[in-house]
């Protein structure tokens, strides 16, 4: 189909067409919800009508979708319009490596980035059960800021799982696939797999079995090609193509090219041996050649300017150039007269030195700015997430965890107002400028940086943007191979705020420049916690307890590593991780001994406000805790939602709860958690119209947001719209199963008239809770609305014998059913004498 521009299609208006081939036609769309331009693909008509094809595609475009990986194209949507079926994924703005390569001459060290960000991804598919399959350079996108994006992975093959490890995908006669010549589009041709020849392996061309080693000689091709601008294996036309890849090798590469090492020169020829059996066994066996090699030309490049004799600290410093000043924009650069050198000879762990310098470099910057001014005074500013350079995702938590960190600690500045993770990390992966980004934020300054590891070296670089002149304020580059690195971070603040203590008092240089631990293996294991944390996934959760815990081990006074442990068991029983009863108690004494220890822990304070109010019924110690928190930290928008969502709403302050949650809101713009419970706390006073208003607001921000559907079906059924909050609550189910969910799903069918599917929802949830925990209000949400009260009373005592949540909310809108039956009355009065001190 062939779309002229303006034409819309759901909520995506038609811009350009930007490419065509056999599989179907890109467009160029703005989406006019979000605000955003969105690449569309349509599928040939042929394909869309065949069910089969249909349903394998739409499968294996989930799977894409669900990598979630900064180096894999992001699927928005599959949809339907006009017979035909597109997609709508991110739009990358940048060219293509074959481009790239064609029209500009690549340094070593860029092809090797390159090849370590294709791997990177690959291995994160290759991890999930993906292979792709059709790896080229048209496939690989470079954008603007160097970042790589593997398209098309919504056409790739689910490897089947079995015992004994992956199993490789059929692609013989029974499978219909795609074979393309390069520059051709593809066309059907049973017994071969998709891909273009020129890339594709020998398995592949075979029409076998093929598996992650499939992939592995596509990335060989295309390396071979960025870095000697020929391909491994051509011809005049296709079947010259094959034949090459089936019989004949390639030049070496050093024979086009001989300033290319021969150790790449080996993996690349390891890569393109026609036996699979001969090339890396893994993504990650061929990642860790790559990253290998990389860091022994760095390390011979750092020999030539680092003096490995030196027992000593050096640290040079340049002062911050503007656009005024120098007549241009000046970044951090890295020659002798500007660079920043910190050099130690003494090998340790690299985390804590990285946040040292963080902090004390950045914190020392706004400390100064504070006291002597400037042309004009920062009030606010959003710490971005940090761009891990190393080509390692495994150490995406540390780029993650330093970008947190550095949020708190810049938050303890008096008067400075600090963007939460939450509102800064929605711009992850994306593409923004300075000032659309301060526009949105409402924000002064931004600030970037980049992690990269060279050896046993982190290089961190650090920029202070003003978002009206895109001018570059401050910048820092930093190389640090560290021990015994926690001092100094206060070294550094010390020096740079020696004479300011008359706008910052000694007591906030103290916060702010603070440490927590002295082990280095702790902070890691911490950074490592808080990363899982940030997922909120039940899975995810468990695993953040497990380094918290190891944090703890190492260092058993690490009162972050006991504030995150409280933070993870609160939220286990909303996450059907742990019974109440199972985690509650944990949280209170996680809790606890972080506030012994440091009693200015506003996080501590704000989980044990959750626990007050969630598992021991005290709303007055909730209430107490969570105020505690805010004076901490006035700006702490999880303490607002907490008391929105805890105390406030469980006494029926529904004016104050709906306010506590607007403010937080209001700090956390970008927050869909919040914004959702912002419309909740009006459902729960009954202002339905009001509550579906704000959360129709949060799903024009993501309309794939599953608690925000559920959310609204909630509002549509406490309004008595049945139809609205049946498919509200089906569409959250579509993206995320919950067994919540489902109940209030029964619950909206039983009061249509539909007893049947209320009772087939209730027997599934009875065999789900065999296997895994099942809030005991899912049952009585179910009964209730069938009429059984008997039941449903017996399910309430399950959830006053768990202490669960919601006997907070006895006068909820779902629990209407049971509130003219005596036994309801007493509910409260039994709640208040139960709670806990």
């Amino acid at each position: 189909m062939s779309l002229e521009p303006n034409t819309l299609i759901s909520h995506y208006k038609i811009l350009s067409e930007i490419g065509k081939g056999g599989m179907g036609i890109v467009y160029l769309a703005q989406d006019t919800k979000l605000d955003r331009k969105v690449a569309i693909k349509f599928l040939p008509s042929d394909s869309s009508q065949d069910k089969e094809k249909l349903q394998r595609f739409v499968q294996e475009a989930k799977a894409a979708s669900a990598l979630n990986h900064p180096g894999i194209l992001t699927i928005y949507e599959i949809g339907e319009a006009e017979g035909s079926t597109y997609i709508a994924s991110e739009y990358i703005g940048g060219i293509d490596v074959g481009t790239f390569a064609r029209e500009r001459k690549i340094s070593l060290e860029k092809a090797l980035d390159i090849a370590i960000q294709i791997v990177t991804a690959l291995k994160a598919a290759h991890d999930s059960g993906i292979v792709h399959r059709d790896i080229k350079p048209d496939n690989v996108m470079i954008r603007e800021d160097g970042i790589i994006k593997i398209l098309d992975f919504g056409l790739a093959k689910l490897l089947e799982k079995r015992s004994g490890g992956e199993k490789a995908v059929k692609t013989g006669p029974d499978s219909e696939t795609m074979i393309a010549d390069a520059g051709k589009g593809p066309s059907t041709t049973p017994g071969m797999v998709m891909g273009t020849v020129n890339y594709m392996s020998p398995e592949q061309a075979r029409g076998r079995d093929v598996d992650q080693r499939t992939d592995i000689f596509s990335v060989g091709a295309l390396l071979y090609e960025v870095l000697t601008r020929k391909r491994a294996f051509d011809g005049d036309n296709t079947s010259d193509a094959i034949a090459a890849v089936l019989m004949k090798d390639p030049v070496p590469i050093t024979e086009l090219n001989p300033e290319i090492p021969n150790r790449l020169q080996e993996i690349v020829e390891k890569c393109l041996q026609k036996d699979k059996k001969e090339r890396f066994e893994s993504s990650k066996e061929l990642l860790d050649e790559l990253t290998r090699l990389k860091r022994h030309l760095q390390i011979e490049e750092i020999e030539k300017t680092i003096l490995p004799e030196e027992e000593h600290k050096e640290t040079k410093m340049f002062p911050a150039t503007t656009a005024d000043a120098a007549g241009k924009t000046t970044g951090a650069r890295t020659g002798d007269g500007d660079s920043i050198i910190i050099r130690k000879s003494v090998a340790g762990k690299i985390a804590a030195a990285v946040l040292a310098l963080l902090i004390a470099g950045v914190a020392g910057y706004f400390v100064w700015r504070y006291a002597f001014g400037g042309d004009q005074r920062i009030d606010s500013i959003a710490v971005m997430p940090f761009v891990n350079e190393s080509g390692d995702a495994e150490l995406e938590y540390l780029s993650d965890g330093m970008t947190e960190t550095l949020i708190n600690s810049l938050s303890k500045i008096p008067d400075l107002s600090v963007k939460s993770r939450s509102s800064v990390f929605a711009y992850k992966g994306k593409t923004f400028n300075a000032a659309e980004i301060a526009g949105q934020l409402n924000v002064q300054s931004i600030l970037n940086g980049r992690v990269a590891k060279r050896g046993d070296q982190i290089l961190l670089s650090l920029e202070l943007i003003d978002p009206r002149t895109d001018s570059v304020l401050w910048g820092n580059s930093y190389s640090r191979s560290a021990s015994e690195l926690v001092s100094l971070q206060s070294e550094i603040a010390k020096d740079v705020s020696a004479n300011l203590k008359s706008r910052l008092s000694a007591p906030s240089e103290q916060e702010v420049t603070k440490t927590y631990t002295n082990s280095p293996e702790a902070y890691r294991n911490y950074l490592q916690g808080r990363y899982y944390w940030n997922k909120r996934t039940r899975e995810d959760l468990a695993k953040s307890v497990e380094y918290f815990n190891k944090a703890i081990e190492l260092d058993p006074a690490y009162a972050l590593a006991y504030s995150g442990l409280a933070q993870s068991y609160v939220l286990f029983p909303n996450y059907g991780v742990a019974k109440p009863k199972e985690s509650m108690p944990r949280a209170k004494a996680a809790a606890d001994r972080a506030l012994e220890i440091d009693n200015s822990l506003a996080e501590a304070h704000a989980a044990l406000g959750l626990y007050y109010s969630s598992y021991a019924w005290n709303t007055d110690r909730s209430e107490e805790s969570l105020r505690r928190a805010l004076e901490l930290d006035p700006d702490y928008e999880t303490a607002y939602h907490w008391l929105g969502q805890g105390p406030l709403q469980a006494t029926g302050r529904f004016d104050e709860s709906i306010a506590a949650g607007d403010r937080a809101a209001e700090l956390d713009p970008l927050s869909l958690v919040i914004k959702t419970d912002s419309g909740y706390n009006r459902i729960s006073a009954r202002r339905f119209d009001e509550g579906i208003e704000v959360i129709n607001a949060a799903l024009e921000m993501d309309p794939n947001f599953p608690y925000a559907w559920s959310a609204l079906g909630e509002g549509y059924l406490g309004k008595g719209d049945l139809d609205k909050a049946i498919e509200s609550l089906q569409r959250s189910l579509k993206l995320e199963d919950s067994a919540y969910v489902k109940a209030v799903l029964a619950r909206a069918l039983a009061k249509k008239g539909d007893r049947t599917s209320a009772f087939e929802i209730l027997d599934e949830l009875k065999i789900r809770s065999r296997n895994e925990y099942v809030r005991s209000l899912c049952f009585v949400l179910v009964y209730s609305s069938l009429g059984d009260l008997d039941a449903s009373f017996e399910w309430i005592e399950r959830m006053f014998e768990e202490r669960a949540l919601f006997m907070m909310y006895l006068d909820d809108p779902l629990l209407d059913d049971l509130k003219d039956d005596p036994r309801f009355d007493k509910l409260q009065g039994r709640v208040r004498d139960a709670k806990l001190h």
